[in-house]
């Protein structure tokens, strides 16, 4: 298939319903997460997660980026903007999520937070008004920090020295292993991130498969591509028999993207990273390396003392380990909208409350 309209097909999806439901028909109750948050508004644009079994239900998972960043970061980026001589640098989604007191998006009119849609453009901005410092507010996965590791390399090479990464990079898999040994989710398959999967290749899911005996699909973000996922994880609960399959062969090879990861590799380094609602997960975030400490705000900059208050009825924590949904939140469609967020989730253009309320209301 070549073309878009080839992956929403009725009478092909209809096909595969049809053979989902006959192979789930004596399977045990089994939960699947889509880790991704592009499949998650996926799931419910085209009303995939109300159409399959009742066996078989698809959860959500942590793998939007905005969602998953903590509270105490977004304070201390806004912290940044109250600095006088310093310029925050962001993608859209992050301005309206909350912090403690204050939003970033509030700061944009006094000209302290701007919108880029790449951090390559934060450095041009740097390299014009060198008597500001301007700081870029890392966040993404594995697909969006090859894009902030070649920033930083020019940044080097023109010897900018008033352009800064505030890094919030986090990597995938160590999020999906510590889910898998939650047993309260009770994950039997995991569809993996299209995304993140383009860049860290089949090979990252291995340990997943073998250490819990979960199967793991790559799924593209197309109903033919998640439902075909969908019986693929089905068909591997059956067999018993977990193993890494990559239903997205149009894009993720089995290595990745080898220049991608050279790029991380040498820029960042490993580091554990706290999640929002999840706590800290041991080696599944990105610092920059040793070679480009200039660049980091984190240690560049003074911040003051920050102090960051708990969300109050927010159950975005829950919604992104997949224990709860958006309709179990008090606060959903009510108090807590995308014009009025009481969380991240129902910020974010993939956050799993966006996508309900998108949907569902």
């Amino acid at each position: 298939m070549k073309y878009i309209d080839e992956f929403r097909n009725f009478d092909i999806a209809a096909k595969i319903f049809r053979l989902i439901k006959e192979e789930a028909k004596d399977l045990e109750p089994v939960n699947f997460m889509e880790v991704c948050g592009t499949h998650t508004m996926a799931v419910e644009r085209f009303g995939i997660r109300r159409m399959l079994p009742e066996n078989v239900r698809l959860i959500s998972g942590p793998g939007c980026p905005v969602c998953v960043t903590p509270k105490n970061y977004i304070d201390r980026a806004i912290a940044l903007t109250n600095l006088e001589d310093v310029i925050v640098f962001s993608f859209g989604d992050m301005l309206k999520v909350p912090g403690t007191n204050t939003s970033l998006f509030k700061q944009k009119s006094r000209g302290k937070a701007r919108v880029v849609y790449s951090a390559f453009d934060a450095a041009l901005f740097a390299e014009k008004n060198q008597n500001k410092k301007i700081v870029f507010l890392g966040i993404g996965f594995e697909t969006t920090s090859p894009t902030v590791a070649a920033t930083v390399k020019y940044a080097k090479k023109k010897r900018l020295k008033n352009f800064f990464v505030y890094s919030g990079h986090k990597v995938m898999p160590p999020a999906m292993k510590l889910l898998a040994e939650d047993k309260k989710v009770n994950i039997k398959g995991f569809l993996c991130p299209a995304h993140v999967s383009a860049i860290i290749g089949m090979k990252s899911y291995a340990r997943i498969c073998e250490g819990y005996n979960i199967p793991c699909v790559i799924a593209g973000f197309e109903p033919l591509d998640i439902l075909h996922s969908v019986l693929m994880l089905i068909r591997q609960v059956k067999s018993n028999k977990a193993k890494v399959e990559n239903q997205y062969n149009r894009v993720v090879k089995f290595s990745g993207n080898i220049k991608a990861l050279q790029l991380i590799d040498e820029v960042f380094s490993i580091n554990d990273s706290d999640w929002r609602g999840i706590g800290v997960i041991k080696n599944s975030g990105l610092v920059l390396s040793k070679g480009y400490m200039d660049f980091d705000a984190e240690k560049k900059i003074d911040l003051p003392d920050i102090k960051t208050s708990a969300d109050k009825g927010c159950i975005c924590g829950s919604v992104l380990k997949g224990i709860k949904t958006p309709l179990d939140c008090g606060l959903f469609s009510k108090k807590c909208n995308p014009d009025n967020p009481y969380g991240a989730c129902m910020v974010s253009s993939e956050g799993a409350c966006a996508a309900y309320y998108r949907y569902r209301k």
